[in-house]
């Protein structure tokens, strides 16, 4: 009978292995992931700081009503006859960002919407984009998809899961005796090039390990949620889209104007503040409010929505996320979690690091293994030497 103790060191050779296979396979594009990933924590500020342009100036003139900003986008774009989405910012010196969906132009790129930034002062257009045509949108392609559409999401889903792996397969590879446990969490300034590399990678791994576990099973969801969410579904019934449209006008009536709609909209939840504003995409769609109330996850993309028929402005649909089950709760965090906005400014920085730590893991590891494959190579080379020496003294 074969003894346990005997399997240990064969278990921890597996796991060596297939920690420093994937890390060398895989490391370069999760390197790359978490560094798009943490550029895109502070995406806004980011492309504000990129694009000076679209940071408005101080002023006391009053802001213009969303009717004005919306005739003003159909005054820049007047064959933009479909359904445009306005972001409404939440500080002052931001540009409201107006996304026409779907473009002819960028047709055959899938998701890569026309993109106008307004003043919400002058209601002048200040700028004029296509995603994927600047940089932080491009990042953005890149992180998600690696700039290969839906088969690069099926990619970064597979990577993903790999990751999981790895993470865990280093955590074993790790694990201390409880005795250890301080020395296996404290870096050593003063030891050898190669101990101290080897504490960096370990330490980088050991204390992002709990975010990195969060990002690479959100990133998994949302990068396959047409497998994720009927799995979901299983254990909890989704709530189904909806679109309601707005009924048939009498004669001569008018749409109401965006502000009547946000008017409407906010009556149901005084207490939320308005994200973005969806104008109606046919002469029978409907406006959607899309509002944040108290306790939401996702503070750019909330889930309150309120639906108002265009004509009459009577609400048509009301989807508020606290009478959502558990597999439509889990999807809405998904997307909060991995870009650390559910955490506000704490979470984003934990991202933001985690990210970072990718590329530190990466090169680390790399290190690492070079160094040993030059011991390797020197042992050899050393025990080369000695038997030669050894068969010519025997001569």
């Amino acid at each position: 009978m074969k003894n346990p103790a005997s399997k240990k060191p064969a278990l921890r050779q597996f796991w060596l292995a297939v920690h420093l296979y994937l890390g060398l396979a895989l490391g370069l594009i999760i390197a790359l992931a978490g560094l798009t990933g943490s550029l895109l924590v502070f995406y806004i500020d980011l492309d504000e700081w990129l694009n000076p342009q679209l940071i408005i100036a101080q002023t006391s003139t009053p802001r213009q009503s969303y009717e004005n900003v919306f005739q003003a986008l159909r005054q820049a774009e007047p064959n933009r006859l479909n359904a445009w989405r306005l972001e409404i910012p939440d500080q002052p010196q931001r540009a409201i960002t107006a996304r026409y969906y779907k473009p002819q132009e960028t047709a055959e790129h899938g998701f890569a919407p026309l993109m106008l930034s307004v003043d919400p002062y002058s209601g002048r257009v200040i700028d004029n984009r296509f995603w994927g045509d600047f940089v932080m949108t491009w990042l953005y392609d890149l992180h998600y998809t690696l700039l290969l559409g839906d088969v690069g999401k099926i990619i970064m889903a597979i990577i993903g899961g790999l990751l999981l792996v790895s993470l865990l397969s280093g955590v074993y590879l790790w694990w201390p005796p409880l005795h250890k446990l301080n020395s296996a969490l404290t870096l050593k300034p003063k030891a050898s090039r190669a101990r101290l590399n080897y504490d960096l990678h370990k330490l980088a791994g050991i204390y992002s390990l709990l975010v990195m576990l969060v990002l690479a099973v959100t990133g998994i969801a949302l990068e396959i949620p047409q497998y994720v969410n009927p799995v979901l579904a299983y254990f909890s019934p989704l709530h189904a889209a909806t679109k309601p449209q707005s009924a048939a006008p009498s004669p001569f009536q008018a749409r109401i104007s965006l502000d009547q709609a946000v008017a409407v909209g906010q009556a149901q939840y005084p207490q939320a503040r308005l994200c973005w504003i969806e104008t109606p995409d046919t002469a029978s769609g409907s406006y959607r409010i899309n509002l944040r109330q108290a306790g939401e996850p996702s503070v750019r993309f909330p889930k309150t929505n309120v639906w108002v028929d265009q004509y009459s402005g009577q609400v048509l649909a009301i989807s508020d996320p606290s009478g959502l089950g558990a597999a439509d709760t889990v999807i809405n965090w998904l997307h909060p979690l991995h870009s650390g906005e559910a955490f506000g400014l704490t979470g984003q920085l934990l991202v933001l690091i985690a990210g970072l730590a990718c590329p530190v893991l990466f090169v680390t590891g790399l290190i690492r293994w070079l160094q040993k494959r030059r011991g390797k190579a020197h042992n050899r080379q050393r025990q080369g030497l000695a038997a030669s020496q050894n068969s010519s003294a025997s001569c």
